[in-house]
Protein backbone atom coordinates (compact mmCIF):
# COMPACT_ATOMS: atom_id res chain seq x y z
CA UNK A 1 0.00 0.00 0.00
CA UNK A 2 2.84 2.55 1.27
CA UNK A 3 6.13 2.26 0.26
CA UNK A 4 8.88 2.86 2.76
CA UNK A 5 10.93 5.90 2.25
CA UNK A 6 13.40 7.74 3.78
CA UNK A 7 12.15 11.44 3.14
CA UNK A 8 9.54 13.19 5.17
CA UNK A 9 5.89 12.09 3.99
CA UNK A 10 4.62 15.63 4.12
CA UNK A 11 1.28 14.36 2.13
CA UNK A 12 0.38 12.60 5.44
CA UNK A 13 2.09 14.59 8.48
CA UNK A 14 -0.15 17.31 6.25
CA UNK A 15 -3.74 14.80 6.39
CA UNK A 16 -3.12 14.15 10.11
CA UNK A 17 -3.49 17.76 10.99
CA UNK A 18 -6.13 17.90 9.24
CA UNK A 19 -7.73 14.49 10.97
CA UNK A 20 -6.64 15.52 14.38
CA UNK A 21 -7.66 20.06 14.22
CA UNK A 22 -10.73 18.96 15.44
CA UNK A 23 -10.22 17.28 18.60
CA UNK A 24 -7.61 19.82 19.39
CA UNK A 25 -9.89 22.95 18.81
CA UNK A 26 -12.72 21.22 20.88
CA UNK A 27 -12.86 23.55 23.83
CA UNK A 28 -13.32 26.65 21.32
CA UNK A 29 -15.40 24.79 19.79
CA UNK A 30 -17.89 23.40 22.17
CA UNK A 31 -17.39 27.18 24.16
CA UNK A 32 -18.93 28.98 21.02
CA UNK A 33 -22.01 26.65 20.26
CA UNK A 34 -22.66 27.43 24.01
CA UNK A 35 -22.87 31.06 23.46
CA UNK A 36 -23.69 31.34 19.75
CA UNK A 37 -26.65 29.15 19.51
CA UNK A 38 -30.07 28.60 21.79
CA UNK A 39 -27.97 25.02 23.17
CA UNK A 40 -27.22 24.47 27.22
CA UNK A 41 -23.74 23.83 28.10
CA UNK A 42 -24.31 20.07 28.61
CA UNK A 43 -26.13 20.47 24.74
CA UNK A 44 -22.91 22.07 23.67
CA UNK A 45 -20.59 19.54 24.76
CA UNK A 46 -22.91 16.51 23.83
CA UNK A 47 -22.74 17.94 19.80
CA UNK A 48 -18.94 18.08 20.68
CA UNK A 49 -19.00 14.66 21.63
CA UNK A 50 -20.63 13.30 18.43
CA UNK A 51 -18.28 14.86 16.80
CA UNK A 52 -15.73 12.70 18.20
CA UNK A 53 -17.24 9.47 17.88
CA UNK A 54 -18.18 10.16 14.73
CA UNK A 55 -14.23 10.39 14.12
CA UNK A 56 -13.83 7.26 15.95
CA UNK A 57 -16.58 5.21 14.19
CA UNK A 58 -14.57 5.73 11.09
CA UNK A 59 -11.66 4.73 12.54
CA UNK A 60 -13.18 1.70 13.84
CA UNK A 61 -14.91 1.30 10.25
CA UNK A 62 -11.78 1.70 8.11
CA UNK A 63 -8.81 0.36 9.54
CA UNK A 64 -9.09 -2.81 7.51
CA UNK A 65 -10.49 -0.74 4.13
CA UNK A 66 -7.63 1.80 3.28
CA UNK A 67 -5.80 -1.06 1.25
CA UNK A 68 -8.74 -1.92 -0.68
CA UNK A 69 -10.24 1.55 -1.66
CA UNK A 70 -6.90 3.46 -2.19
CA UNK A 71 -5.38 6.07 0.08
CA UNK A 72 -5.72 8.95 -1.94
CA UNK A 73 -9.32 7.46 -2.57
CA UNK A 74 -10.35 7.32 0.85
CA UNK A 75 -8.25 10.44 1.97
CA UNK A 76 -9.81 12.61 -0.62
CA UNK A 77 -13.45 11.45 0.40
CA UNK A 78 -12.47 12.39 3.88
CA UNK A 79 -11.65 15.43 3.13
CA UNK A 80 -14.53 16.10 1.00
CA UNK A 81 -16.65 15.11 4.26
CA UNK A 82 -14.81 17.75 6.39
CA UNK A 83 -15.29 20.45 4.23
CA UNK A 84 -18.92 19.92 3.72
CA UNK A 85 -19.74 19.09 7.64
CA UNK A 86 -18.07 21.54 9.31
CA UNK A 87 -18.71 24.02 6.36
CA UNK A 88 -22.15 23.93 6.19
CA UNK A 89 -22.72 23.74 10.41
CA UNK A 90 -20.17 27.03 10.16
CA UNK A 91 -22.47 28.57 7.94
CA UNK A 92 -26.15 27.77 9.40
CA UNK A 93 -28.15 28.71 12.96
CA UNK A 94 -30.54 25.99 12.72
CA UNK A 95 -29.11 23.51 15.68
CA UNK A 96 -30.47 19.99 13.24
CA UNK A 97 -27.90 21.61 10.90
CA UNK A 98 -25.37 22.25 12.92
CA UNK A 99 -25.00 18.82 14.72
CA UNK A 100 -25.71 16.65 11.24
CA UNK A 101 -22.52 18.71 10.02
CA UNK A 102 -20.43 18.30 13.16
CA UNK A 103 -21.04 14.38 12.84
CA UNK A 104 -20.50 14.34 9.04
CA UNK A 105 -17.09 16.32 9.17
CA UNK A 106 -15.97 14.31 12.57
CA UNK A 107 -16.51 11.43 10.12
CA UNK A 108 -14.49 12.76 7.39
CA UNK A 109 -11.76 14.03 10.03
CA UNK A 110 -11.48 10.49 11.16
CA UNK A 111 -12.01 9.01 7.40
CA UNK A 112 -8.42 11.31 7.19
CA UNK A 113 -6.95 10.57 10.02
CA UNK A 114 -7.08 6.41 9.16
CA UNK A 115 -5.19 7.34 5.67
CA UNK A 116 -2.61 8.99 8.06
CA UNK A 117 -2.52 6.71 10.45
CA UNK A 118 -1.65 3.92 8.27
CA UNK A 119 0.69 5.54 6.04
CA UNK A 120 2.92 6.26 9.08
CA UNK A 121 2.76 3.46 10.12
CA UNK A 122 4.58 2.05 6.88
CA UNK A 123 7.30 4.31 7.63
CA UNK A 124 10.98 3.61 7.98
CA UNK A 125 10.67 6.16 11.45
CA UNK A 126 7.27 5.92 12.45
CA UNK A 127 7.81 8.08 15.24
CA UNK A 128 9.33 10.80 13.18
CA UNK A 129 6.58 11.00 11.49
CA UNK A 130 3.75 11.32 14.08
CA UNK A 131 6.02 13.61 15.78
CA UNK A 132 5.96 16.09 12.91
CA UNK A 133 2.19 15.66 12.74
CA UNK A 134 1.75 16.34 16.53
CA UNK A 135 4.00 19.67 15.63
CA UNK A 136 1.85 20.94 12.95
CA UNK A 137 -1.63 20.39 14.81
CA UNK A 138 -0.35 21.99 17.94
CA UNK A 139 1.32 24.73 15.60
CA UNK A 140 -1.98 25.30 14.12
CA UNK A 141 -4.35 25.36 16.86
CA UNK A 142 -2.52 27.61 18.48
CA UNK A 143 -2.85 30.06 15.99
CA UNK A 144 -6.37 29.26 15.55
CA UNK A 145 -6.57 29.74 19.28
CA UNK A 146 -4.91 33.16 19.00
CA UNK A 147 -7.12 34.13 16.06
CA UNK A 148 -9.86 33.15 16.55
CA UNK A 149 -11.13 35.44 19.17
CA UNK A 150 -9.92 38.62 17.29
CA UNK A 151 -12.85 37.28 14.62
CA UNK A 152 -15.76 38.33 16.42
CA UNK A 153 -18.49 36.21 18.41
CA UNK A 154 -20.33 33.36 17.00
CA UNK A 155 -19.75 29.24 16.80
CA UNK A 156 -18.64 29.19 12.73
CA UNK A 157 -14.82 30.49 13.16
CA UNK A 158 -13.91 27.37 14.85
CA UNK A 159 -16.10 24.90 12.77
CA UNK A 160 -14.88 26.80 9.46
CA UNK A 161 -10.91 26.87 10.32
CA UNK A 162 -11.43 22.84 10.05
CA UNK A 163 -13.20 23.44 6.83
CA UNK A 164 -10.17 25.38 5.27
CA UNK A 165 -7.57 22.87 6.93
CA UNK A 166 -9.36 20.35 5.14
CA UNK A 167 -9.67 22.46 1.66
CA UNK A 168 -5.98 23.58 1.75
CA UNK A 169 -4.66 19.75 2.20
CA UNK A 170 -6.47 18.33 -0.69
CA UNK A 171 -4.09 19.30 -3.46
CA UNK A 172 -1.41 17.36 -1.24
CA UNK A 173 -3.47 13.79 -1.67
CA UNK A 174 -2.24 13.64 -5.45
CA UNK A 175 1.09 12.61 -3.95
CA UNK A 176 -0.68 9.69 -2.35
CA UNK A 177 -0.84 6.45 -3.98
CA UNK A 178 -3.45 4.97 -6.01
CA UNK A 179 -2.22 1.09 -5.73
CA UNK A 180 -4.85 -1.10 -3.69
CA UNK A 181 -3.35 -4.05 -2.13
CA UNK A 182 -3.54 -7.52 -4.26
CA UNK A 183 -6.02 -10.55 -2.83
CA UNK A 184 -2.62 -12.77 -2.32
CA UNK A 185 -1.53 -9.56 -0.12
CA UNK A 186 -4.40 -9.50 1.80
CA UNK A 187 -4.73 -13.20 2.39
CA UNK A 188 -1.14 -13.10 3.83
CA UNK A 189 -1.36 -9.99 5.88
CA UNK A 190 -5.30 -10.65 7.49
CA UNK A 191 -4.40 -11.28 10.64
CA UNK A 192 -3.69 -8.78 12.88
CA UNK A 193 -0.09 -9.34 14.49
CA UNK A 194 0.27 -8.93 18.54
CA UNK A 195 -3.13 -9.27 18.99
CA UNK A 196 -3.07 -9.13 22.74
CA UNK A 197 -0.97 -6.02 23.09
CA UNK A 198 -2.37 -3.87 20.33
CA UNK A 199 -6.03 -4.83 22.39
CA UNK A 200 -4.27 -3.88 25.80
CA UNK A 201 -3.03 -0.70 24.06
CA UNK A 202 -6.15 0.14 22.64
CA UNK A 203 -7.81 -0.41 26.17
CA UNK A 204 -5.17 1.59 28.12
CA UNK A 205 -5.20 4.47 25.75
CA UNK A 206 -8.81 4.79 26.28
CA UNK A 207 -8.97 5.33 29.85
CA UNK A 208 -5.34 7.60 28.89
CA UNK A 209 -7.21 10.02 26.71
CA UNK A 210 -10.44 9.96 29.17
CA UNK A 211 -8.26 10.95 32.27
CA UNK A 212 -6.19 13.68 29.93
CA UNK A 213 -9.42 15.71 28.52
CA UNK A 214 -11.51 15.23 32.21
CA UNK A 215 -9.44 17.84 33.34
CA UNK A 216 -8.78 19.54 29.95
CA UNK A 217 -12.94 19.91 29.81
CA UNK A 218 -12.85 21.34 33.65
CA UNK A 219 -9.72 23.21 33.54
CA UNK A 220 -11.27 26.35 32.49
CA UNK A 221 -13.79 26.15 35.64
CA UNK A 222 -10.77 24.93 37.78
CA UNK A 223 -8.90 28.69 37.13
CA UNK A 224 -12.16 30.67 37.59
CA UNK A 225 -13.91 29.22 40.38
CA UNK A 226 -11.35 27.32 42.39
CA UNK A 227 -8.30 29.53 41.54
CA UNK A 228 -10.60 33.04 41.66
CA UNK A 229 -8.88 33.85 38.08
CA UNK A 230 -10.13 35.73 35.24
CA UNK A 231 -11.21 34.66 32.36
CA UNK A 232 -8.32 36.70 30.31
CA UNK A 233 -5.75 34.93 32.74
CA UNK A 234 -7.01 31.53 32.32
CA UNK A 235 -6.82 32.15 28.92
CA UNK A 236 -3.49 33.42 28.98
CA UNK A 237 -2.42 30.40 30.62
CA UNK A 238 -3.82 28.11 27.98
CA UNK A 239 -1.89 30.25 25.52
CA UNK A 240 1.49 29.73 27.30
CA UNK A 241 0.33 26.28 27.55
CA UNK A 242 -0.12 25.70 24.12
CA UNK A 243 3.51 27.20 23.13
CA UNK A 244 5.36 24.72 25.21
CA UNK A 245 3.04 21.96 24.17
CA UNK A 246 5.10 22.60 21.07
CA UNK A 247 8.46 22.28 23.49
CA UNK A 248 7.65 19.15 24.09
CA UNK A 249 6.90 17.73 20.55
CA UNK A 250 10.52 19.05 19.45
CA UNK A 251 11.77 17.65 22.90
CA UNK A 252 10.12 14.11 21.42
CA UNK A 253 11.55 14.59 18.31
CA UNK A 254 15.06 15.07 19.45
CA UNK A 255 14.79 12.60 21.92
CA UNK A 256 13.93 10.04 19.13
CA UNK A 257 14.15 6.44 20.32
CA UNK A 258 17.45 6.79 23.02
CA UNK A 259 15.79 5.98 25.53
CA UNK A 260 13.29 3.51 23.73
CA UNK A 261 9.33 3.76 24.25
CA UNK A 262 9.10 2.30 27.67
CA UNK A 263 10.65 5.07 29.49
CA UNK A 264 9.06 7.45 27.57
CA UNK A 265 5.72 6.44 28.18
CA UNK A 266 5.31 4.76 31.86
CA UNK A 267 7.88 7.79 33.35
CA UNK A 268 5.88 10.30 31.12
CA UNK A 269 2.40 9.40 32.28
CA UNK A 270 3.40 8.94 36.11
CA UNK A 271 4.92 12.62 35.76
CA UNK A 272 1.37 13.71 34.06
CA UNK A 273 -0.67 11.79 37.08
CA UNK A 274 1.28 14.21 39.09
CA UNK A 275 0.91 17.32 36.71
CA UNK A 276 -3.49 16.70 37.26
CA UNK A 277 -3.28 16.50 40.78
CA UNK A 278 -1.51 19.47 40.93
CA UNK A 279 -3.70 21.06 38.09
CA UNK A 280 -6.83 20.05 39.96
CA UNK A 281 -6.09 21.53 43.49
CA UNK A 282 -4.34 24.50 42.28
CA UNK A 283 -5.75 27.76 44.70
CA UNK A 284 -3.46 30.44 43.21
CA UNK A 285 -2.05 31.72 39.82
CA UNK A 286 1.23 29.68 40.37
CA UNK A 287 0.02 26.47 41.23
CA UNK A 288 -2.63 26.55 38.64
CA UNK A 289 -0.59 27.64 36.10
CA UNK A 290 2.58 25.53 36.68
CA UNK A 291 0.14 22.52 36.41
CA UNK A 292 -1.52 23.04 33.33
CA UNK A 293 1.77 24.34 31.85
CA UNK A 294 3.72 21.12 33.07
CA UNK A 295 0.93 18.65 32.13
CA UNK A 296 0.72 20.22 28.25
CA UNK A 297 4.76 19.93 28.02
CA UNK A 298 4.51 16.27 28.89
CA UNK A 299 0.98 15.17 27.22
CA UNK A 300 2.39 15.65 23.91
CA UNK A 301 5.74 13.99 24.40
CA UNK A 302 3.71 10.57 25.76
CA UNK A 303 1.23 10.85 22.84
CA UNK A 304 4.11 10.84 20.53
CA UNK A 305 5.60 7.94 21.79
CA UNK A 306 2.45 5.23 22.29
CA UNK A 307 1.54 6.50 18.25
CA UNK A 308 4.79 5.36 17.24
CA UNK A 309 4.36 2.09 19.60
CA UNK A 310 1.01 1.36 17.83
CA UNK A 311 2.48 1.72 14.36
CA UNK A 312 5.11 -0.48 15.18
CA UNK A 313 2.72 -2.78 15.89
CA UNK A 314 1.50 -3.70 12.69
CA UNK A 315 3.29 -2.24 9.64
CA UNK A 316 0.06 -1.43 7.49
CA UNK A 317 -1.40 0.42 9.90
CA UNK A 318 -4.76 -0.85 11.14
CA UNK A 319 -3.13 -1.13 15.08
CA UNK A 320 -2.05 2.45 14.42
CA UNK A 321 -5.97 3.34 13.30
CA UNK A 322 -7.47 1.84 16.17
CA UNK A 323 -5.75 2.43 18.88
CA UNK A 324 -6.04 5.85 17.62
CA UNK A 325 -9.93 5.52 17.47
CA UNK A 326 -9.93 4.02 20.99
CA UNK A 327 -8.22 7.23 22.18
CA UNK A 328 -11.14 9.19 20.61
CA UNK A 329 -13.49 7.44 22.03
CA UNK A 330 -12.07 8.33 25.29
CA UNK A 331 -11.64 11.99 24.14
CA UNK A 332 -15.20 12.14 23.65
CA UNK A 333 -16.34 10.43 27.55
CA UNK A 334 -13.45 12.99 29.13
CA UNK A 335 -15.37 16.57 29.81
CA UNK A 336 -18.51 14.15 30.69
CA UNK A 337 -16.52 12.41 33.27
CA UNK A 338 -14.64 15.19 34.34
CA UNK A 339 -17.64 17.41 35.14
CA UNK A 340 -19.46 14.17 37.10
CA UNK A 341 -16.33 13.65 39.38
CA UNK A 342 -16.04 17.26 39.82
CA UNK A 343 -19.46 17.88 40.72
CA UNK A 344 -19.77 14.88 42.95
CA UNK A 345 -16.28 14.75 44.49
CA UNK A 346 -14.79 18.64 43.80
CA UNK A 347 -11.97 19.41 41.57
CA UNK A 348 -9.29 17.88 44.02
CA UNK A 349 -10.41 15.03 44.46
CA UNK A 350 -11.12 14.22 40.98
CA UNK A 351 -7.64 14.91 40.60
CA UNK A 352 -6.76 12.81 42.45
CA UNK A 353 -8.80 9.90 41.59
CA UNK A 354 -7.61 10.65 37.44
CA UNK A 355 -4.06 10.62 39.14
CA UNK A 356 -4.24 7.16 40.58
CA UNK A 357 -6.25 5.65 37.47
CA UNK A 358 -3.49 7.05 35.00
CA UNK A 359 -0.87 5.24 37.51
CA UNK A 360 -2.60 1.91 36.92
CA UNK A 361 -3.00 2.08 33.64
CA UNK A 362 0.66 3.31 32.69
CA UNK A 363 1.73 -0.33 33.99
CA UNK A 364 0.16 -2.49 31.02
CA UNK A 365 1.11 0.03 28.77
CA UNK A 366 4.70 0.20 29.96
CA UNK A 367 4.47 -3.59 29.54
CA UNK A 368 3.38 -3.55 25.90
CA UNK A 369 6.02 -1.23 24.93
CA UNK A 370 8.75 -3.64 26.46
CA UNK A 371 6.95 -6.61 25.15
CA UNK A 372 6.73 -5.21 21.58
CA UNK A 373 10.41 -3.96 21.71
CA UNK A 374 10.60 -1.27 23.80
CA UNK A 375 13.94 -1.68 24.99
CA UNK A 376 17.17 -0.91 24.26
CA UNK A 377 18.80 -2.90 22.03
CA UNK A 378 23.25 -2.74 21.55
CA UNK A 379 24.08 -1.58 18.60
CA UNK A 380 24.74 -4.32 15.87
CA UNK A 381 22.27 -6.61 18.00
CA UNK A 382 20.28 -8.70 15.58
CA UNK A 383 16.78 -10.88 16.74
CA UNK A 384 14.01 -12.50 14.89
CA UNK A 385 10.33 -11.37 15.33
CA UNK A 386 7.56 -13.93 15.02
CA UNK A 387 9.57 -15.57 12.82
CA UNK A 388 9.64 -13.83 9.92
CA UNK A 389 13.32 -13.13 8.08
CA UNK A 390 14.72 -9.66 9.16
CA UNK A 391 16.63 -7.88 11.44
CA UNK A 392 15.60 -5.06 13.78
CA UNK A 393 19.04 -3.15 14.66
CA UNK A 394 18.96 -0.75 17.64
CA UNK A 395 21.82 2.04 17.34
CA UNK A 396 22.46 5.03 18.83
CA UNK A 397 19.31 7.61 18.00
CA UNK A 398 17.28 4.67 16.77
CA UNK A 399 19.24 4.55 13.47
CA UNK A 400 20.70 1.83 12.22
CA UNK A 401 24.31 1.47 11.45
CA UNK A 402 26.77 -0.70 9.94
CA UNK A 403 26.42 -3.53 7.03
CA UNK A 404 22.90 -4.53 8.31
CA UNK A 405 20.28 -5.15 6.36
CA UNK A 406 17.32 -3.44 6.33
CA UNK A 407 13.81 -4.35 8.76
CA UNK A 408 11.94 -7.04 6.16
CA UNK A 409 14.55 -7.76 3.98
CA UNK A 410 15.66 -11.19 2.67
CA UNK A 411 18.34 -13.17 4.31
CA UNK A 412 20.85 -14.36 1.98
CA UNK A 413 21.31 -18.10 1.35
CA UNK A 414 24.60 -19.58 2.84
CA UNK A 415 26.40 -21.26 0.09
CA UNK A 416 28.54 -24.37 1.46
CA UNK A 417 31.96 -24.70 -0.12
CA UNK A 418 34.14 -27.44 -0.66
CA UNK A 419 37.16 -27.13 1.01
CA UNK A 420 39.03 -29.10 -1.36
CA UNK A 421 38.49 -27.82 -4.92
CA UNK A 422 38.41 -23.81 -6.05
CA UNK A 423 34.94 -21.85 -4.40
CA UNK A 424 33.77 -20.37 -7.80
CA UNK A 425 29.92 -19.60 -7.07
CA UNK A 426 27.54 -20.43 -9.63
CA UNK A 427 26.19 -16.63 -11.89
CA UNK A 428 23.54 -15.74 -9.31
CA UNK A 429 23.96 -17.91 -6.35
CA UNK A 430 23.50 -15.48 -3.76
CA UNK A 431 20.39 -13.21 -5.55
CA UNK A 432 18.33 -16.24 -5.43
CA UNK A 433 16.71 -14.55 -2.34
CA UNK A 434 15.72 -11.36 -3.89
CA UNK A 435 17.29 -8.27 -5.10
CA UNK A 436 20.82 -7.41 -3.85
CA UNK A 437 20.52 -5.13 -1.28
CA UNK A 438 23.91 -2.52 -0.75
CA UNK A 439 25.55 -3.28 2.37
CA UNK A 440 23.64 -6.49 3.13
CA UNK A 441 24.92 -8.93 5.24
CA UNK A 442 24.35 -12.43 5.17
CA UNK A 443 22.34 -13.96 8.24
CA UNK A 444 22.55 -17.89 9.01
CA UNK A 445 19.52 -20.07 10.29
CA UNK A 446 20.75 -19.70 14.18
CA UNK A 447 19.41 -16.15 14.22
Amino acid sequence: MFARSTTTPWPLVALFTAGYLAPYLLPTTVGRLDAGLPLSATQAGAVGSALLLSSAAAGFLLASRVDRVGPRTLARIGLALAVLGYGSAALTHAVPAVVAGAVIGGFGSGTATTVAASGIAAERDPHRASTLGLLCVSALAGAVYLTVPHLGAGHGQPLAAIALTSLAVWPLTGRLPVRTATPHTRVETAGLPHRRAGLVLAATLLCWSLAQNSLWGVSGRIGIDQAHLSEVTVGAVFAIALGTALVGVIGAGALGARLGRAVPIGAGTALIAGCIVLSASAHDLRTFATGEIAWNTLYPIVLSYVLGLAASLDPRGRWAVLVGSASSLGTAAGPLVGSVLSARAGFPAMGVILAVGLVVIAVPMTGVALHTGGRLLLPGTVRRRGGTPGAVVAASGGIPTGPVPEIGAPEQPVVEIPLDTPAIPAQGAYDTAGPRHAGATATGSGG
